[in-house]
């Protein structure tokens, strides 16, 4: 190899080494704002259809009683319904950084 190829060589493994870092750089400021957010989505994805269990539990207990309680029933259903929510949720996002990850690479 002559010495201009070399130098080109070298310059192309920098240069490549460069990209990569600026690229993890910015993925690393996105995931610090990204995972905050996640963790609210999730939050809210599993409280929000647990409340509203608890909501018309206490209705349909107030309005129409029965030997078990509408209340508690409700509310391990509003939890389920809203764990797998959140599930989803983190599998489509998990799918998309890898998508974006292929593509980066």
């Amino acid at each position: 190899m002559s010495k201009a190829n070399e130098k080109r060589s070298f310059e192309k493994r920098v240069e490549e080494q460069e990209h990569r870092k600026l690229r993890s750089r910015k993925r690393h400021h996105q995931s610090e704002w990204m995972g905050l957010g996640m963790f609210g989505m999730i939050g809210w994805s599993v409280a929000a259809p647990t409340l509203v269990g608890v909501g018309a539990g206490v209705w349909l207990d107030k309005h129409y009683g029965q030997s078990f309680s509408w209340t508690l029933t409700l509310l391990l259903a509003g939890l389920f319904i809203g764990c797998i929510i959140a599930w989803s949720w983190v599998e489509r996002e998990r799918e998309q950084m890898h998508q974006d990850n292929d593509e980066n690479d």
